[in-house]
């Protein structure tokens, strides 16, 4: 059974140097939604698209875990732990974090539109690269654009329905069916923690808010959670 479940945005990579979506310096600024993260947009221009996301990956394989990837990372190998990110970087994977679903998918893997075949994505991506599995030159990120269903939410939602504390930590609360988790949990029972550098437009069904950067603010609640770590595992 999930005891607790921990929501992450992208709050949690910025101190990692990955820009956010919804700041003013946020990632979409220079590209408009429209053209880069909704499946009409790969058909329309795929070559742009693949563009977009070779760069992204190329920044995301250059950031370093921080303190809070790490924090994050130690509380995930507790017993009854879910750790579900927005994110679409692996800086929760390579902190050692166990089991997060990346419910946005991942830079680091592509699919087949053909096949529906899932590989490991290390280098560029490009049109007419053909699939390891079928060879058809239909590969995409495999990143869930807008309009698209998340990945495993029937594992999320139950979870939620179980969990005695939901903590939502870096995340703007606009994203839909994300923005929605505070409230299922919150209605199954649990004790709802918000951590953001500024929670002032947070939903009220939260219990408790923490303001401040992510590398002080959440290790110092895992800490809280379950106790210091020994000094080699910060």
């Amino acid at each position: 059974m999930i005891d607790i479940v921990v929501l992450t945005g992208a709050g949690l990579s910025a101190e990692s140097g990955l820009r956010t979506f919804r700041d003013s310096g946020g990632l979409w600024e220079d590209h408009a939604v429209e053209d880069v993260a909704t499946p009409a947009a790969f058909r329309r221009n795929p070559d742009l698209v693949h563009r977009f996301y070779n760069e992204r990956r190329r920044q995301a394989r250059s950031a370093q875990p921080n303190a809070a990837h790490r924090a994050l990372a130690r509380l995930s190998r507790q017993p009854g732990v879910l750790v579900v990110t927005q994110n679409v970087d692996d800086l929760l994977d390579r902190a050692g974090a166990q089991g997060v679903i990346h419910m946005h998918g991942a830079l680091n893997r592509g699919i087949c539109a053909a096949c529906g075949n899932r590989f490991a994505v290390t280098g560029d991506l490009a049109t007419a690269d053909p699939c390891p599995a079928c060879g058809a030159a239909a590969l995409r990120p495999d990143i869930v654009w807008f309009g698209e269903m998340p990945q495993q939410m029937e594992l999320i939602m139950g979870a939620l329905q179980t969990a005695r504390t939901f903590a939502a930590i870096g995340t703007s609360g606009q994203v839909y069916p994300a923005a929605g988790f505070v409230e299922i949990a919150n209605g199954s029972g649990a004790d709802c923690v918000e951590i953001n550098l500024d929670p002032h437009r947070s939903s009220p069904l939260f219990h408790r808010h923490i303001a401040g950067p992510a590398t002080t603010t959440v290790p110092a609640w895992v800490d809280e959670v379950i106790g210091p770590a020994a000094s080699g595992d910060r």
